[in-house]
């Protein structure tokens, strides 16, 4: 048995539809406004030997079309999982193993799809949260190193003001302020990778 809380309601979902032998599916109503799930196995009836449960999140489109994305898994050892489906919703879907079942969708229900599987192969799946942070770090590395760059770059030209010769044509910028916005750049970076879109 498996259950599925919805975090910002406190609803417990203890009762699935198996839709195949190896497949179970949460009703998830008015889905928009929950932004976590909580998966997590009931009493003490464990996945077989060397199985554990692939989970995904499914809603429907603007065209009332299934999107299936999944969001990570609960195995024996790692009985239950806490998933954010808010910034989810609007994304693409991922290959999934519910594709050929007729499973209903209502506009305002989403659902939480598990699938039962081997351990080796939920080892290879990339959840869309983990390769979304995984984009993440990729991008706030690239712009740490070209933050580095650039200050590297501009103190290699520093000179004191007793080795300064004067040219009218040419306009001089302080070191240190040089120095203040590197800093500020990678507090705001640190906080949030994204404050640059805003």
């Amino acid at each position: 048995q498996l259950g599925c809380l919805k975090s910002s309601l406190m609803v417990v979902q203890a009762v699935a539809q198996q839709v195949a032998q190896d497949k179970f599916v949460f009703d998830l109503p008015d889905y928009e406004n929950i932004n976590h799930v909580v998966v997590f196995m009931l009493g003490t009836i464990p996945f077989p030997e060397g199985m554990g449960g692939s989970v995904y999140f499914c809603y429907p489109d603007q065209s009332g079309m299934a999107v299936w994305q999944l969001l990570g898994f609960v195995t024996n050892e790692k009985p239950s999982a806490i998933f954010k489906i808010s910034g989810l919703k609007s994304g693409k879907g991922s290959q999934h193993p519910f594709g050929a079942m007729n499973i209903p969708q209502t506009p305002s229900v989403a659902q939480i799809g598990i699938s039962v599987e081997l351990l080796e192969n939920l080892a290879q799946q990339t959840p869309v949260a983990s390769a979304a942070v995984s984009s993440v770090d990729s991008f706030t590395q690239f712009t740490q190193k070209m933050l580095d760059s650039f200050y590297n770059f501009a103190s290699s030209f520093a000179v004191t003001q007793a080795q300064m010769t004067p040219n009218p044509s040419e306009a001089f910028i302080p070191a240190n302020v040089v120095l203040k916005w590197y800093e500020n750049f990678q507090r705001r970076l640190a906080q949030n990778p994204f404050f640059w879109k805003t």
